[in-house]
């Protein structure tokens, strides 16, 4: 449900478009639907977003924003992402209130996983 003044959309580039959609399929089982060979979105993931094909893509580390993921087995979603191509760039690490780590998708944005556990 849209709701004003609300985060609602985000958007990323991607190098590779079917190698991103395959990776988020595969471990987070998203679905996406495609506008013509440039663009393709997704829904109903906490937030809506897109992805459009372009040779950039986003990392924290030069000011992008780190969006986060919740896991209930933290492990299990590591050795998913990188079961489906997905890069380590942090192994899981503790901070107040839990644990995280950082990864790239195929087209090298980066995500991280968080849980209250290991």
């Amino acid at each position: 449900m849209n709701q004003h003044e609300k985060l609602n959309y985000v958007e990323f580039a991607a190098k590779n478009l079917d190698a991103t959609k395959a990776f988020f399929n595969a471990v987070f089982a998203w679905e996406f639907v495609d506008y013509g060979p440039e663009y393709t979105a997704f829904s109903n993931q906490g937030l809506d977003g897109g992805f459009y094909r372009a040779d950039m893509n986003s990392q924290p580390s030069s000011g992008g924003a780190l969006l986060v993921f919740y896991s209930n087995n933290i492990q299990a979603t590591l050795d998913k992402v990188e079961q489906h191509g997905g890069e380590i760039v942090k192994p899981i690490f503790d901070f107040p209130g839990g644990c995280r780590f950082h990864f790239k998708e195929p087209s090298g944005n980066e995500f991280a996983v968080w849980s209250e556990q290991k």
